[in-house]
């Protein structure tokens, strides 16, 4: 065999090599991305993942409740004394100092950092007691905010733990006003 033969059999040996070997990688990405693609969510799953509320039969000192992703979310649009009375409280007073907002993180807990908007009208949190999971009663307890009967936790009107068993405040999840009468929530 001459070398020129010789040559020519290595090129068509090594694109025999190449071309086996990227049908390969093109039959295992076939393979293997439908069972990737089954760990995205499904469609109704993605379409309950956001909800738009209208709020504009929403008057001051009243509040909507509405059930997203399995929880109640209690939207509340408060009152002047409301906003002053959560807005005079020292995070010293507080048994749980943080906010947990999902829009800031994990924040220092005034009432600033748990409300919609700047004027601190509009307060959006899941109803859930952080003690055991019970529903708190509205406009109840000592503090004017929220009562959960089932043991006790006495929240104040910006869902802060003022007393009892329950270890933190009421969360406050992902929300924003889409416009001036609808808020988005996730």
């Amino acid at each position: 065999m001459s070398h020129v033969e010789e040559d020519h059999e290595g090129s068509r040996r090594d694109f025999l090599y190449y071309a086996t070997a990227g049908a390969g990688a093109v039959t295992a990405g076939a393979a293997i991305w439908p069972l990737v693609n089954q760990m995205n969510p499904s469609a109704d799953v993605v379409a309950a993942s956001t909800m738009r509320v209208d709020v504009s039969s929403v008057g001051p000192g009243t509040q909507l409740t509405v059930l997203f992703l399995g929880k109640p979310v209690f939207i509340r649009r408060r009152t002047e004394e409301e906003i002053t009375a959560a807005r005079e409280v020292s995070l010293d007073e507080l048994p749980d100092d943080i906010a947990r907002n999902e829009n800031l993180g994990d924040v220092p807990a005034d009432d600033a950092n748990r409300t919609l908007d700047e004027a601190g009208e509009w307060l959006v949190m899941q109803g859930v007691c952080t003690h055991l999971g019970c529903v708190p009663l509205g406009d109840a307890g000592d503090f004017g905010g929220w009562f959960c009967p089932c043991h006790g936790s006495h929240y104040d009107t910006s869902g802060r733990i003022r007393r009892g068993p329950a270890p933190e405040n009421l969360p406050v999840p992902v929300a924003e006003f889409v416009d001036e009468t609808t808020i988005l929530l996730g």
